[in-house]
Protein backbone atom coordinates (compact mmCIF):
# COMPACT_ATOMS: atom_id res chain seq x y z
CA UNK A 1 0.00 0.00 0.00
CA UNK A 2 1.43 3.40 -1.02
CA UNK A 3 0.45 6.37 1.09
CA UNK A 4 0.59 8.73 -1.86
CA UNK A 5 -2.27 6.72 -3.41
CA UNK A 6 -4.34 7.29 -0.24
CA UNK A 7 -3.71 11.05 -0.50
CA UNK A 8 -4.68 10.97 -4.17
CA UNK A 9 -7.86 9.05 -3.37
CA UNK A 10 -9.06 11.57 -0.78
CA UNK A 11 -8.00 14.47 -3.02
CA UNK A 12 -10.42 13.05 -5.58
CA UNK A 13 -13.25 12.92 -2.97
CA UNK A 14 -13.28 9.12 -2.69
CA UNK A 15 -13.99 7.16 0.48
CA UNK A 16 -11.01 5.55 2.22
CA UNK A 17 -11.24 1.90 3.25
CA UNK A 18 -10.83 0.71 6.84
CA UNK A 19 -7.46 -0.79 5.90
CA UNK A 20 -6.25 2.49 4.40
CA UNK A 21 -7.23 4.48 7.51
CA UNK A 22 -5.57 1.86 9.76
CA UNK A 23 -2.42 1.95 7.59
CA UNK A 24 -2.32 5.74 8.00
CA UNK A 25 -2.72 5.74 11.78
CA UNK A 26 -0.17 2.93 12.21
CA UNK A 27 2.27 4.95 10.11
CA UNK A 28 1.63 8.11 12.14
CA UNK A 29 2.40 6.29 15.40
CA UNK A 30 5.50 4.37 14.24
CA UNK A 31 6.85 7.30 12.21
CA UNK A 32 6.93 5.43 8.88
CA UNK A 33 4.68 8.04 7.23
CA UNK A 34 6.40 11.44 7.13
CA UNK A 35 4.68 14.54 8.50
CA UNK A 36 4.49 16.19 5.07
CA UNK A 37 2.41 13.32 3.69
CA UNK A 38 0.10 13.25 6.70
CA UNK A 39 -0.30 17.04 6.37
CA UNK A 40 -1.34 16.60 2.74
CA UNK A 41 -3.99 14.04 3.71
CA UNK A 42 -5.25 16.24 6.54
CA UNK A 43 -5.74 19.13 4.10
CA UNK A 44 -7.55 16.82 1.65
CA UNK A 45 -9.89 15.78 4.52
CA UNK A 46 -10.51 19.44 5.45
CA UNK A 47 -11.44 20.21 1.85
CA UNK A 48 -13.37 17.04 0.99
CA UNK A 49 -14.56 15.80 4.41
CA UNK A 50 -15.14 12.16 5.42
CA UNK A 51 -18.17 9.91 5.50
CA UNK A 52 -19.72 8.82 8.81
CA UNK A 53 -18.12 5.41 8.38
CA UNK A 54 -14.66 6.88 7.69
CA UNK A 55 -14.94 9.18 10.70
CA UNK A 56 -15.91 6.32 13.02
CA UNK A 57 -13.07 4.14 11.72
CA UNK A 58 -10.60 7.01 12.21
CA UNK A 59 -11.75 7.45 15.82
CA UNK A 60 -11.49 3.70 16.44
CA UNK A 61 -8.00 3.44 14.92
CA UNK A 62 -6.83 6.41 16.98
CA UNK A 63 -8.37 4.93 20.14
CA UNK A 64 -6.46 1.69 19.59
CA UNK A 65 -3.17 3.47 18.85
CA UNK A 66 -2.30 3.35 22.57
CA UNK A 67 -3.50 2.07 25.91
CA UNK A 68 -7.27 1.56 26.27
CA UNK A 69 -8.55 1.60 29.85
CA UNK A 70 -10.58 -1.45 30.90
CA UNK A 71 -13.24 -0.60 33.49
CA UNK A 72 -15.13 -3.89 33.13
CA UNK A 73 -14.06 -5.09 36.58
CA UNK A 74 -15.98 -2.17 38.15
CA UNK A 75 -19.59 -3.18 38.83
CA UNK A 76 -22.38 -1.26 37.12
CA UNK A 77 -22.55 1.20 34.25
CA UNK A 78 -19.62 3.64 34.09
CA UNK A 79 -20.40 7.11 32.75
CA UNK A 80 -18.27 9.78 31.15
CA UNK A 81 -18.97 13.38 30.17
CA UNK A 82 -17.14 15.77 27.86
CA UNK A 83 -17.48 19.49 27.27
CA UNK A 84 -16.12 21.17 24.15
CA UNK A 85 -14.98 23.98 26.45
CA UNK A 86 -16.21 27.41 27.38
CA UNK A 87 -15.77 30.37 29.68
CA UNK A 88 -16.64 29.61 33.30
CA UNK A 89 -17.30 25.91 32.60
CA UNK A 90 -16.85 24.08 35.90
CA UNK A 91 -19.60 21.54 35.22
CA UNK A 92 -17.71 18.33 36.05
CA UNK A 93 -16.78 19.63 39.51
CA UNK A 94 -20.45 19.96 40.46
CA UNK A 95 -21.98 17.22 38.31
CA UNK A 96 -19.69 14.41 39.48
CA UNK A 97 -20.59 14.58 43.18
CA UNK A 98 -24.31 14.93 42.46
CA UNK A 99 -24.71 11.99 40.06
CA UNK A 100 -22.42 9.74 42.08
CA UNK A 101 -24.59 10.47 45.14
CA UNK A 102 -27.46 9.04 43.05
CA UNK A 103 -25.54 5.81 42.45
CA UNK A 104 -24.03 6.43 39.00
CA UNK A 105 -20.28 5.87 38.62
CA UNK A 106 -18.33 8.66 36.87
CA UNK A 107 -14.84 7.76 35.60
CA UNK A 108 -13.52 10.92 33.98
CA UNK A 109 -10.26 11.93 32.37
CA UNK A 110 -9.84 15.66 31.90
CA UNK A 111 -7.39 18.13 30.40
CA UNK A 112 -5.77 21.46 31.12
CA UNK A 113 -6.83 24.87 29.90
CA UNK A 114 -5.18 26.79 27.07
CA UNK A 115 -6.19 30.24 25.83
CA UNK A 116 -9.52 31.69 26.92
CA UNK A 117 -11.05 28.42 28.21
CA UNK A 118 -10.19 26.89 31.57
CA UNK A 119 -9.23 23.28 32.24
CA UNK A 120 -10.84 21.04 34.85
CA UNK A 121 -7.43 19.86 36.10
CA UNK A 122 -6.25 23.42 36.74
CA UNK A 123 -9.38 24.14 38.74
CA UNK A 124 -8.94 21.01 40.85
CA UNK A 125 -5.29 21.86 41.48
CA UNK A 126 -6.34 25.13 43.10
CA UNK A 127 -7.34 22.84 46.00
CA UNK A 128 -4.27 22.40 48.19
CA UNK A 129 -2.64 18.98 47.72
CA UNK A 130 -5.12 17.71 45.12
CA UNK A 131 -3.53 15.00 42.96
CA UNK A 132 -4.71 14.67 39.36
CA UNK A 133 -1.96 12.20 38.42
CA UNK A 134 -3.55 8.98 39.63
CA UNK A 135 -2.23 5.55 38.75
CA UNK A 136 -4.78 3.55 36.80
CA UNK A 137 -5.33 1.07 39.63
CA UNK A 138 -5.91 3.93 42.11
CA UNK A 139 -8.31 5.63 39.68
CA UNK A 140 -10.34 2.43 39.30
CA UNK A 141 -10.25 1.74 43.05
CA UNK A 142 -11.66 5.22 43.72
CA UNK A 143 -14.45 4.82 41.16
CA UNK A 144 -15.24 1.40 42.64
CA UNK A 145 -15.32 2.62 46.25
CA UNK A 146 -16.92 6.09 46.05
CA UNK A 147 -18.25 6.16 42.49
CA UNK A 148 -16.38 9.23 41.27
CA UNK A 149 -12.86 10.18 40.15
CA UNK A 150 -11.29 12.79 37.85
CA UNK A 151 -7.72 12.38 36.63
CA UNK A 152 -5.41 13.73 33.96
CA UNK A 153 -5.04 11.89 30.69
CA UNK A 154 -2.14 9.46 30.68
CA UNK A 155 0.68 9.72 28.16
CA UNK A 156 -0.12 6.24 26.82
CA UNK A 157 -3.66 7.26 25.81
CA UNK A 158 -4.28 7.88 22.07
CA UNK A 159 -0.74 8.79 20.92
CA UNK A 160 -2.01 9.11 17.34
CA UNK A 161 -4.23 12.03 18.36
CA UNK A 162 -1.33 13.88 20.00
CA UNK A 163 0.76 13.60 16.82
CA UNK A 164 -2.11 14.51 14.50
CA UNK A 165 -3.21 17.48 16.61
CA UNK A 166 0.31 18.90 16.70
CA UNK A 167 0.34 18.80 12.88
CA UNK A 168 -3.19 20.17 12.51
CA UNK A 169 -2.29 23.10 14.75
CA UNK A 170 0.50 24.27 12.42
CA UNK A 171 -1.05 23.39 9.05
CA UNK A 172 -4.44 25.19 9.31
CA UNK A 173 -6.29 21.86 9.43
CA UNK A 174 -7.97 22.16 12.84
CA UNK A 175 -11.30 23.32 11.40
CA UNK A 176 -12.83 20.03 10.22
CA UNK A 177 -15.84 18.30 11.78
CA UNK A 178 -14.58 14.73 11.08
CA UNK A 179 -11.13 15.52 12.49
CA UNK A 180 -12.51 17.31 15.56
CA UNK A 181 -15.09 14.58 16.23
CA UNK A 182 -12.63 11.69 15.86
CA UNK A 183 -10.07 13.48 18.05
CA UNK A 184 -12.54 14.03 20.91
CA UNK A 185 -14.20 10.62 20.66
CA UNK A 186 -10.95 8.64 20.41
CA UNK A 187 -10.00 9.91 23.88
CA UNK A 188 -13.47 9.32 25.32
CA UNK A 189 -13.56 5.78 23.90
CA UNK A 190 -10.07 4.99 25.22
CA UNK A 191 -11.20 6.03 28.72
CA UNK A 192 -13.29 2.88 28.94
CA UNK A 193 -16.72 4.19 29.98
CA UNK A 194 -20.04 2.64 28.93
CA UNK A 195 -21.94 5.89 28.30
CA UNK A 196 -20.83 9.31 27.07
CA UNK A 197 -22.61 12.65 27.44
CA UNK A 198 -21.29 15.47 25.26
CA UNK A 199 -21.81 19.12 26.17
CA UNK A 200 -21.32 20.85 22.82
CA UNK A 201 -21.23 24.59 23.30
CA UNK A 202 -21.91 27.27 20.70
CA UNK A 203 -21.39 31.00 20.66
CA UNK A 204 -18.63 33.54 20.96
CA UNK A 205 -16.92 31.89 23.92
CA UNK A 206 -17.11 28.38 22.44
CA UNK A 207 -15.12 26.26 19.99
CA UNK A 208 -18.13 26.14 17.62
CA UNK A 209 -19.42 29.65 16.95
CA UNK A 210 -22.83 28.80 15.48
CA UNK A 211 -25.57 26.50 16.70
CA UNK A 212 -25.64 24.72 13.32
CA UNK A 213 -21.94 23.86 13.55
CA UNK A 214 -22.41 22.70 17.15
CA UNK A 215 -25.18 20.35 16.03
CA UNK A 216 -23.06 19.01 13.15
CA UNK A 217 -20.20 18.25 15.55
CA UNK A 218 -22.58 16.67 18.08
CA UNK A 219 -24.18 14.44 15.45
CA UNK A 220 -20.77 13.37 14.15
CA UNK A 221 -19.66 12.36 17.65
CA UNK A 222 -22.96 10.59 18.43
CA UNK A 223 -22.57 8.65 15.19
CA UNK A 224 -19.06 7.54 16.20
CA UNK A 225 -20.30 6.44 19.62
CA UNK A 226 -23.22 4.48 18.19
CA UNK A 227 -21.10 2.75 15.54
CA UNK A 228 -18.67 1.68 18.26
CA UNK A 229 -21.33 0.47 20.67
CA UNK A 230 -21.48 3.32 23.19
CA UNK A 231 -24.65 5.09 24.38
CA UNK A 232 -23.67 8.61 23.30
CA UNK A 233 -25.89 11.68 23.65
CA UNK A 234 -25.31 15.42 23.41
CA UNK A 235 -26.55 18.68 24.86
CA UNK A 236 -26.29 21.81 22.69
CA UNK A 237 -25.62 24.65 25.14
CA UNK A 238 -25.29 28.43 24.90
CA UNK A 239 -21.89 30.04 25.48
CA UNK A 240 -22.74 33.61 24.45
CA UNK A 241 -22.09 34.67 28.04
CA UNK A 242 -20.02 33.06 30.82
CA UNK A 243 -21.48 29.96 32.45
CA UNK A 244 -22.43 30.79 36.01
CA UNK A 245 -20.91 33.88 37.60
CA UNK A 246 -17.21 33.08 37.96
CA UNK A 247 -14.18 32.80 35.69
CA UNK A 248 -10.93 31.64 37.27
CA UNK A 249 -9.77 28.50 39.01
CA UNK A 250 -10.37 28.90 42.77
CA UNK A 251 -13.42 31.10 42.09
CA UNK A 252 -14.96 28.36 39.94
CA UNK A 253 -14.23 25.71 42.58
CA UNK A 254 -16.07 27.89 45.09
CA UNK A 255 -19.05 28.21 42.73
CA UNK A 256 -19.09 24.45 42.12
CA UNK A 257 -19.17 23.88 45.89
CA UNK A 258 -22.08 26.32 46.21
CA UNK A 259 -23.95 24.47 43.43
CA UNK A 260 -23.42 21.07 45.03
CA UNK A 261 -24.94 22.57 48.20
CA UNK A 262 -27.94 23.93 46.27
CA UNK A 263 -26.79 27.55 46.30
CA UNK A 264 -25.37 27.93 42.79
CA UNK A 265 -26.31 30.34 39.97
CA UNK A 266 -29.55 29.58 38.17
CA UNK A 267 -28.08 29.00 34.68
CA UNK A 268 -25.22 26.80 35.87
CA UNK A 269 -27.49 24.79 38.19
CA UNK A 270 -29.94 24.16 35.33
CA UNK A 271 -27.17 22.93 33.03
CA UNK A 272 -25.80 20.60 35.73
CA UNK A 273 -29.24 19.17 36.53
CA UNK A 274 -30.11 18.68 32.84
CA UNK A 275 -26.82 16.85 32.28
CA UNK A 276 -27.51 14.79 35.39
CA UNK A 277 -30.96 13.79 34.12
CA UNK A 278 -29.52 12.48 30.85
CA UNK A 279 -26.68 10.63 32.55
CA UNK A 280 -28.93 8.94 35.13
CA UNK A 281 -31.17 7.75 32.30
CA UNK A 282 -28.15 6.53 30.32
CA UNK A 283 -26.95 4.68 33.41
CA UNK A 284 -30.37 3.02 33.99
CA UNK A 285 -30.56 4.71 37.41
CA UNK A 286 -33.73 6.64 36.49
CA UNK A 287 -36.47 5.69 34.03
CA UNK A 288 -37.28 9.25 32.94
CA UNK A 289 -36.16 12.84 33.45
CA UNK A 290 -38.75 13.58 36.16
CA UNK A 291 -37.53 10.71 38.32
CA UNK A 292 -33.94 11.73 37.59
CA UNK A 293 -34.55 15.38 38.54
CA UNK A 294 -36.08 14.32 41.86
CA UNK A 295 -33.09 12.07 42.62
CA UNK A 296 -30.65 14.87 41.81
CA UNK A 297 -32.47 17.40 43.98
CA UNK A 298 -32.67 14.88 46.82
CA UNK A 299 -28.91 14.27 46.58
CA UNK A 300 -28.27 18.01 46.85
CA UNK A 301 -30.83 18.78 49.57
CA UNK A 302 -29.83 15.84 51.75
CA UNK A 303 -26.15 16.81 51.71
CA UNK A 304 -25.14 13.49 50.08
CA UNK A 305 -23.73 15.28 47.03
CA UNK A 306 -21.58 17.53 49.23
CA UNK A 307 -20.34 14.46 51.12
CA UNK A 308 -19.36 12.91 47.79
CA UNK A 309 -17.36 15.99 46.85
CA UNK A 310 -15.48 15.89 50.15
CA UNK A 311 -14.78 12.15 49.73
CA UNK A 312 -13.40 12.69 46.22
CA UNK A 313 -11.11 15.51 47.39
CA UNK A 314 -9.91 13.42 50.37
CA UNK A 315 -9.22 10.36 48.18
CA UNK A 316 -7.11 12.49 45.82
CA UNK A 317 -5.07 14.10 48.59
CA UNK A 318 -6.80 17.48 48.64
CA UNK A 319 -7.44 19.72 51.62
CA UNK A 320 -11.07 18.99 52.60
CA UNK A 321 -11.07 22.04 54.91
CA UNK A 322 -11.08 24.20 51.76
CA UNK A 323 -14.24 22.44 50.57
CA UNK A 324 -16.00 22.87 53.90
CA UNK A 325 -14.80 26.49 54.11
CA UNK A 326 -14.14 27.89 50.59
CA UNK A 327 -12.69 31.13 52.06
CA UNK A 328 -9.54 29.02 52.62
CA UNK A 329 -9.06 28.59 48.85
CA UNK A 330 -6.32 30.73 47.22
CA UNK A 331 -7.00 34.47 47.60
CA UNK A 332 -5.95 37.33 45.34
CA UNK A 333 -4.21 40.35 46.85
CA UNK A 334 -6.75 42.82 45.44
CA UNK A 335 -10.47 42.87 44.63
CA UNK A 336 -11.61 45.71 42.36
CA UNK A 337 -15.25 46.47 41.59
CA UNK A 338 -15.86 47.43 37.96
CA UNK A 339 -18.88 49.73 37.62
CA UNK A 340 -21.10 50.39 34.63
CA UNK A 341 -20.45 53.57 32.65
CA UNK A 342 -23.79 53.22 30.87
CA UNK A 343 -27.40 52.53 31.62
CA UNK A 344 -29.90 50.26 29.94
CA UNK A 345 -30.32 46.53 29.45
CA UNK A 346 -27.24 44.31 28.99
CA UNK A 347 -27.56 43.20 25.37
CA UNK A 348 -24.32 41.24 24.94
CA UNK A 349 -21.50 39.99 27.14
CA UNK A 350 -18.51 38.98 25.03
CA UNK A 351 -17.48 35.88 26.93
CA UNK A 352 -14.36 35.15 24.90
CA UNK A 353 -13.02 38.56 25.83
CA UNK A 354 -13.69 37.87 29.52
CA UNK A 355 -11.83 34.56 29.21
CA UNK A 356 -8.86 36.36 27.66
CA UNK A 357 -8.97 39.06 30.36
CA UNK A 358 -8.89 36.36 33.06
CA UNK A 359 -5.95 34.72 31.30
CA UNK A 360 -4.11 38.05 31.25
CA UNK A 361 -4.58 38.33 35.03
CA UNK A 362 -2.69 35.02 35.27
CA UNK A 363 -5.72 32.73 35.50
CA UNK A 364 -4.97 30.90 32.24
CA UNK A 365 -2.22 29.99 29.79
CA UNK A 366 -1.23 31.61 26.52
CA UNK A 367 1.37 28.82 26.11
CA UNK A 368 1.38 25.29 27.53
CA UNK A 369 4.42 26.02 29.70
CA UNK A 370 2.88 29.07 31.42
CA UNK A 371 2.22 28.93 35.17
CA UNK A 372 -1.26 29.63 36.52
CA UNK A 373 -2.30 31.90 39.37
CA UNK A 374 -5.18 29.97 40.96
CA UNK A 375 -6.48 32.97 42.95
CA UNK A 376 -7.20 35.47 40.18
CA UNK A 377 -10.27 35.82 37.98
CA UNK A 378 -13.63 37.51 37.56
CA UNK A 379 -16.92 37.34 39.44
CA UNK A 380 -19.73 38.61 37.25
CA UNK A 381 -22.55 40.67 38.76
CA UNK A 382 -24.73 40.88 35.63
CA UNK A 383 -26.24 38.60 33.00
CA UNK A 384 -27.67 39.32 29.55
CA UNK A 385 -31.02 41.07 29.89
CA UNK A 386 -30.25 42.64 33.28
CA UNK A 387 -31.10 46.33 33.69
CA UNK A 388 -28.25 48.50 34.99
CA UNK A 389 -27.70 52.13 35.87
CA UNK A 390 -24.48 54.11 35.73
CA UNK A 391 -22.36 53.10 38.71
CA UNK A 392 -23.99 49.69 39.16
CA UNK A 393 -21.48 46.83 39.64
CA UNK A 394 -20.67 44.76 36.55
CA UNK A 395 -17.96 42.56 37.97
CA UNK A 396 -15.48 41.97 40.78
CA UNK A 397 -11.91 41.52 39.55
CA UNK A 398 -9.60 39.37 41.69
CA UNK A 399 -5.99 40.31 40.85
CA UNK A 400 -2.45 40.38 42.21
CA UNK A 401 -1.09 43.17 40.02
CA UNK A 402 -2.39 46.63 39.20
CA UNK A 403 -4.95 46.70 36.39
CA UNK A 404 -3.48 48.68 33.51
CA UNK A 405 -5.46 51.02 31.26
CA UNK A 406 -5.42 48.60 28.31
CA UNK A 407 -6.96 45.83 30.46
CA UNK A 408 -9.63 48.19 31.84
CA UNK A 409 -10.51 49.53 28.40
CA UNK A 410 -10.80 45.99 27.03
CA UNK A 411 -13.06 45.05 29.95
CA UNK A 412 -15.55 47.82 29.18
CA UNK A 413 -15.65 46.76 25.51
CA UNK A 414 -17.02 43.40 26.74
CA UNK A 415 -20.53 44.81 27.28
CA UNK A 416 -23.08 46.27 24.89
CA UNK A 417 -26.34 47.86 25.99
CA UNK A 418 -29.81 48.32 24.54
CA UNK A 419 -32.88 50.31 25.49
CA UNK A 420 -35.10 47.23 25.37
CA UNK A 421 -34.70 43.94 27.19
CA UNK A 422 -33.46 41.09 25.00
CA UNK A 423 -35.32 37.78 25.02
CA UNK A 424 -33.52 35.24 27.24
CA UNK A 425 -32.00 32.13 25.62
CA UNK A 426 -32.29 28.74 27.29
CA UNK A 427 -28.96 27.48 28.59
CA UNK A 428 -29.67 24.03 27.03
CA UNK A 429 -30.84 24.60 23.48
CA UNK A 430 -31.43 20.99 22.45
CA UNK A 431 -30.69 17.40 23.45
CA UNK A 432 -29.56 15.01 20.69
CA UNK A 433 -29.29 11.24 20.84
Amino acid sequence: MRFVDIIEKKKNKKELTDDEIQFWIDGVVDGSIPDYQTSALLMAIVLNSMTDHETAKLADAMKNSGHVMDLSDIEGIKADKHSTGGVGDKTSLALGPIISACGLKLAKMSGRGLGHTGGTLDKLESIEGFNVFLKEEDFKKQVREIGFAIMGQTGELVPADKKLYALRDVTATVDSIPLIASSIMSKKLASGSDTILLDVKYGEGAFMHTIDDAKKLARAMINIGKKLGKDTRAMITDMNQPLGNTIGNALEVREAIETVRGEGPKDFTELVLTAGEIMLMQGKIAKDKNEARKMLNDAINSGKAFDQLKKMVAYQGGNVDQIENPTLLPKAKFITEMKSKNEGYIENIHSMNLGILSMKLGGGRERKEDDINYAVGLEMKVKKGDKVKKGDPLCLVYHDKKLDNEWIESFYHTFTYSKEKTKPIAIVEEILQ
